[in-house]
Protein backbone atom coordinates (compact mmCIF):
# COMPACT_ATOMS: atom_id res chain seq x y z
CA UNK A 1 0.00 0.00 0.00
CA UNK A 2 1.69 3.63 -0.66
CA UNK A 3 -0.21 7.15 -0.54
CA UNK A 4 -0.17 8.85 -3.68
CA UNK A 5 2.25 11.91 -4.31
CA UNK A 6 4.31 10.77 -1.79
CA UNK A 7 7.48 7.91 -1.20
CA UNK A 8 7.54 4.49 -0.08
CA UNK A 9 8.49 4.78 3.73
CA UNK A 10 11.50 2.77 3.33
CA UNK A 11 13.30 5.11 0.94
CA UNK A 12 12.45 7.71 3.29
CA UNK A 13 14.30 6.66 6.04
CA UNK A 14 16.89 5.59 3.46
CA UNK A 15 17.36 9.07 2.53
CA UNK A 16 17.09 10.56 5.37
CA UNK A 17 19.78 8.43 7.38
CA UNK A 18 16.88 7.24 9.46
CA UNK A 19 18.13 3.91 11.12
CA UNK A 20 16.05 3.42 14.74
CA UNK A 21 17.51 4.01 17.68
CA UNK A 22 17.63 1.75 20.71
CA UNK A 23 18.37 4.57 22.94
CA UNK A 24 15.11 6.29 21.83
CA UNK A 25 12.81 3.57 21.85
CA UNK A 26 12.36 3.54 17.95
CA UNK A 27 11.01 0.45 16.02
CA UNK A 28 8.94 2.03 12.89
CA UNK A 29 5.94 0.76 11.75
CA UNK A 30 6.41 0.80 7.79
CA UNK A 31 3.47 -1.19 7.16
CA UNK A 32 0.26 1.31 5.73
CA UNK A 33 -2.20 -1.40 6.19
CA UNK A 34 -1.31 -1.32 9.74
CA UNK A 35 -1.05 1.94 10.33
CA UNK A 36 -4.45 2.67 8.71
CA UNK A 37 -5.73 -0.10 10.89
CA UNK A 38 -4.93 1.68 13.71
CA UNK A 39 -6.58 5.69 12.72
CA UNK A 40 -9.27 3.39 11.93
CA UNK A 41 -9.39 2.17 15.57
CA UNK A 42 -9.04 5.50 16.83
CA UNK A 43 -12.85 6.28 15.18
CA UNK A 44 -14.24 9.07 13.79
CA UNK A 45 -11.83 11.99 14.05
CA UNK A 46 -13.89 14.59 11.75
CA UNK A 47 -13.09 17.80 12.50
CA UNK A 48 -11.11 16.76 15.35
CA UNK A 49 -7.74 17.66 16.06
CA UNK A 50 -5.30 14.99 16.41
CA UNK A 51 -1.75 14.49 18.71
CA UNK A 52 0.87 12.38 17.54
CA UNK A 53 3.73 11.28 19.53
CA UNK A 54 7.25 10.27 18.31
CA UNK A 55 6.05 9.61 14.22
CA UNK A 56 9.66 8.78 13.39
CA UNK A 57 9.26 9.01 9.42
CA UNK A 58 5.64 9.38 9.58
CA UNK A 59 4.07 5.85 9.13
CA UNK A 60 1.45 6.82 11.26
CA UNK A 61 1.06 10.23 10.39
CA UNK A 62 0.25 9.44 6.60
CA UNK A 63 -2.60 7.36 7.74
CA UNK A 64 -3.62 9.94 10.30
CA UNK A 65 -3.57 12.25 7.69
CA UNK A 66 -5.82 9.95 4.93
CA UNK A 67 -8.60 10.75 7.70
CA UNK A 68 -11.29 13.25 8.29
CA UNK A 69 -9.44 14.82 11.37
CA UNK A 70 -8.99 18.48 11.15
CA UNK A 71 -4.99 18.90 12.20
CA UNK A 72 -2.29 16.52 13.12
CA UNK A 73 0.13 17.39 15.84
CA UNK A 74 3.25 15.37 15.64
CA UNK A 75 6.19 16.23 18.22
CA UNK A 76 9.15 14.41 17.84
CA UNK A 77 12.58 14.46 19.78
CA UNK A 78 14.59 12.66 16.95
CA UNK A 79 16.35 15.93 15.18
CA UNK A 80 16.63 13.41 11.81
CA UNK A 81 13.38 12.79 11.35
CA UNK A 82 11.92 16.58 11.34
CA UNK A 83 13.03 16.94 7.59
CA UNK A 84 11.24 13.97 6.77
CA UNK A 85 7.89 15.13 8.70
CA UNK A 86 8.66 18.39 6.75
CA UNK A 87 8.38 16.93 3.22
CA UNK A 88 4.92 15.38 4.53
CA UNK A 89 3.87 18.33 5.44
CA UNK A 90 4.29 19.73 2.39
CA UNK A 91 2.08 17.78 0.79
CA UNK A 92 -0.94 18.06 3.05
CA UNK A 93 -0.65 22.11 3.62
CA UNK A 94 -1.72 23.62 6.89
CA UNK A 95 -2.91 20.15 8.44
CA UNK A 96 0.04 18.60 9.82
CA UNK A 97 2.28 20.70 12.48
CA UNK A 98 5.55 19.25 13.48
CA UNK A 99 6.97 19.82 16.54
CA UNK A 100 10.95 19.25 17.69
CA UNK A 101 10.61 18.65 21.19
CA UNK A 102 10.79 15.70 24.15
CA UNK A 103 6.91 14.77 24.81
CA UNK A 104 7.99 14.44 28.37
CA UNK A 105 8.70 17.99 28.70
CA UNK A 106 5.98 18.94 26.72
CA UNK A 107 2.51 19.66 27.83
CA UNK A 108 0.11 18.23 25.40
CA UNK A 109 -3.49 19.64 26.35
CA UNK A 110 -1.25 23.09 25.33
CA UNK A 111 -0.81 21.75 21.73
CA UNK A 112 -4.81 20.61 20.65
CA UNK A 113 -8.10 21.74 21.07
CA UNK A 114 -10.49 20.30 23.47
CA UNK A 115 -11.59 16.76 22.64
CA UNK A 116 -8.27 16.02 20.62
CA UNK A 117 -7.15 12.47 20.27
CA UNK A 118 -4.00 11.17 20.96
CA UNK A 119 -2.98 8.33 18.90
CA UNK A 120 0.69 6.81 18.78
CA UNK A 121 2.64 4.46 18.31
CA UNK A 122 4.75 5.17 22.02
CA UNK A 123 8.44 4.76 22.23
CA UNK A 124 9.03 1.60 24.61
CA UNK A 125 10.93 3.71 27.14
CA UNK A 126 8.45 6.85 27.29
CA UNK A 127 5.17 5.11 27.47
CA UNK A 128 3.94 4.99 30.83
CA UNK A 129 5.39 7.88 32.11
CA UNK A 130 3.29 9.97 29.58
CA UNK A 131 0.30 7.92 29.93
CA UNK A 132 0.03 8.53 33.80
CA UNK A 133 0.91 12.78 32.34
CA UNK A 134 -2.54 12.33 29.93
CA UNK A 135 -4.22 9.99 32.04
CA UNK A 136 -4.72 13.04 34.34
CA UNK A 137 -6.91 14.93 31.37
CA UNK A 138 -10.23 13.15 30.70
CA UNK A 139 -11.58 16.86 30.38
CA UNK A 140 -9.65 17.88 27.57
CA UNK A 141 -8.49 14.34 25.97
CA UNK A 142 -11.66 13.23 23.54
CA UNK A 143 -10.10 9.43 23.28
CA UNK A 144 -6.63 7.55 23.28
CA UNK A 145 -5.21 5.16 21.18
CA UNK A 146 -1.96 3.90 21.87
CA UNK A 147 1.00 1.70 20.82
CA UNK A 148 2.34 -0.31 24.00
CA UNK A 149 4.18 -3.63 24.28
CA UNK A 150 1.99 -6.15 25.37
CA UNK A 151 2.31 -6.88 28.68
CA UNK A 152 1.91 -3.27 29.43
CA UNK A 153 -1.53 -3.34 27.29
CA UNK A 154 -2.58 -5.80 30.03
CA UNK A 155 -1.33 -4.15 32.83
CA UNK A 156 -3.74 -0.92 31.73
CA UNK A 157 -7.10 -2.62 31.14
CA UNK A 158 -6.86 -5.54 33.61
CA UNK A 159 -9.24 -6.16 36.25
CA UNK A 160 -9.20 -7.00 39.80
CA UNK A 161 -8.25 -9.99 40.64
CA UNK A 162 -6.23 -10.62 37.81
CA UNK A 163 -2.21 -11.01 37.85
CA UNK A 164 -1.67 -7.97 35.78
CA UNK A 165 -4.20 -5.48 37.56
CA UNK A 166 -2.47 -2.68 39.64
CA UNK A 167 -1.45 0.92 39.94
CA UNK A 168 -1.69 1.76 36.67
CA UNK A 169 -5.21 -0.31 36.12
CA UNK A 170 -6.82 1.62 38.70
CA UNK A 171 -5.09 4.94 37.88
CA UNK A 172 -6.64 4.07 34.23
CA UNK A 173 -9.76 3.03 34.78
CA UNK A 174 -10.80 5.55 37.72
CA UNK A 175 -11.72 7.88 34.91
CA UNK A 176 -11.09 6.24 31.90
CA UNK A 177 -12.85 2.84 29.42
CA UNK A 178 -10.01 0.86 28.28
CA UNK A 179 -9.54 -2.00 26.26
CA UNK A 180 -7.31 -3.75 24.20
CA UNK A 181 -8.25 -3.71 20.99
CA UNK A 182 -5.61 -5.84 18.59
CA UNK A 183 -1.90 -7.14 18.98
CA UNK A 184 0.72 -6.42 16.52
CA UNK A 185 3.91 -9.53 15.81
CA UNK A 186 7.34 -7.77 16.40
CA UNK A 187 7.72 -8.85 12.37
CA UNK A 188 5.17 -5.63 11.74
CA UNK A 189 8.29 -2.97 13.01
CA UNK A 190 11.45 -2.24 12.17
CA UNK A 191 13.62 -3.22 13.83
CA UNK A 192 11.61 -6.03 15.62
CA UNK A 193 10.88 -5.40 19.15
CA UNK A 194 11.51 -8.73 21.32
CA UNK A 195 8.19 -8.70 22.36
CA UNK A 196 4.70 -8.68 21.00
CA UNK A 197 2.95 -4.84 20.95
CA UNK A 198 -0.83 -4.28 21.46
CA UNK A 199 -2.86 -1.09 20.69
CA UNK A 200 -4.82 0.07 23.67
CA UNK A 201 -8.18 2.07 23.40
CA UNK A 202 -8.92 4.61 26.12
CA UNK A 203 -12.17 6.72 26.32
CA UNK A 204 -12.44 9.10 29.11
CA UNK A 205 -16.12 8.18 31.48
CA UNK A 206 -18.49 10.83 32.14
CA UNK A 207 -17.75 10.94 35.60
CA UNK A 208 -15.00 8.68 37.33
CA UNK A 209 -16.18 5.60 38.81
CA UNK A 210 -16.09 7.18 41.96
CA UNK A 211 -14.94 10.53 43.93
CA UNK A 212 -11.42 10.61 45.50
CA UNK A 213 -8.24 13.18 44.74
CA UNK A 214 -6.34 12.28 42.42
CA UNK A 215 -3.13 12.85 44.39
CA UNK A 216 -4.15 11.00 47.27
CA UNK A 217 -5.66 8.11 45.43
CA UNK A 218 -2.29 8.05 43.80
CA UNK A 219 -0.40 7.55 47.05
CA UNK A 220 -2.86 4.65 48.56
CA UNK A 221 -2.59 2.93 45.12
CA UNK A 222 0.75 3.00 45.30
CA UNK A 223 0.74 1.95 48.99
CA UNK A 224 -0.90 -0.52 48.44
CA UNK A 225 0.62 -2.14 45.35
CA UNK A 226 4.10 -1.59 46.63
CA UNK A 227 3.42 -5.16 48.99
CA UNK A 228 1.33 -6.62 46.73
CA UNK A 229 1.74 -9.85 48.41
CA UNK A 230 0.86 -8.48 52.00
CA UNK A 231 -2.45 -7.66 53.63
CA UNK A 232 -3.85 -3.90 53.29
CA UNK A 233 -3.28 -3.81 57.09
CA UNK A 234 0.19 -4.27 56.86
CA UNK A 235 0.91 -2.66 53.23
CA UNK A 236 -1.00 0.60 54.16
CA UNK A 237 0.74 1.58 57.65
CA UNK A 238 2.97 4.01 55.81
CA UNK A 239 0.49 5.89 55.22
CA UNK A 240 -1.67 5.50 58.33
CA UNK A 241 -0.14 4.00 61.76
CA UNK A 242 -3.32 2.46 63.00
CA UNK A 243 -4.05 0.77 58.84
CA UNK A 244 -6.49 -1.83 60.26
CA UNK A 245 -8.60 1.43 61.77
CA UNK A 246 -8.85 3.08 58.47
CA UNK A 247 -9.50 0.14 56.60
CA UNK A 248 -12.54 -0.35 59.08
CA UNK A 249 -13.93 2.53 58.73
CA UNK A 250 -13.35 2.10 54.72
CA UNK A 251 -15.87 -1.06 54.93
CA UNK A 252 -12.77 -2.80 53.78
CA UNK A 253 -11.31 -6.08 55.77
CA UNK A 254 -8.01 -5.84 56.42
CA UNK A 255 -6.92 -9.09 55.68
CA UNK A 256 -7.49 -8.38 51.94
CA UNK A 257 -4.48 -7.96 49.69
CA UNK A 258 -4.30 -4.82 47.30
CA UNK A 259 -4.91 -6.85 44.54
CA UNK A 260 -8.62 -7.41 45.31
CA UNK A 261 -9.91 -4.27 45.67
CA UNK A 262 -11.73 -2.61 43.01
CA UNK A 263 -11.13 0.74 41.93
CA UNK A 264 -14.58 1.87 43.74
CA UNK A 265 -12.48 0.49 47.06
CA UNK A 266 -9.20 2.67 46.48
CA UNK A 267 -11.02 5.65 46.09
CA UNK A 268 -13.17 4.93 49.76
CA UNK A 269 -10.68 4.77 50.90
CA UNK A 270 -8.92 7.88 49.39
CA UNK A 271 -11.86 9.62 50.85
CA UNK A 272 -11.28 8.45 54.33
CA UNK A 273 -8.01 9.00 54.37
CA UNK A 274 -8.58 12.41 53.87
CA UNK A 275 -11.86 12.85 56.49
CA UNK A 276 -10.93 14.53 59.96
CA UNK A 277 -11.03 12.04 62.54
Amino acid sequence: MSVPGLPPLREVIRRHGLDARKGLGQHFLLDLNITDKIARAAGVLTGREVLEVGPGPGGLTRALLETDAARVVAVEKDERCIAALAELAAVYPGRLEVIRADALETEAAELVRPGAAIIANLPYNVGTPLLFRWLARPDHFGSMTLMFQREVAERIAARPGTKHYGRLAVMANWRWSTRVLFDLPPRAFTPPPKVTSAVVGLTPRTEALAPADAGTLSRVVAAAFNQRRKMLRQSLKGLRPDAEAWLGEAGIDPRRRAETLTVEEFCALARTLQSPR
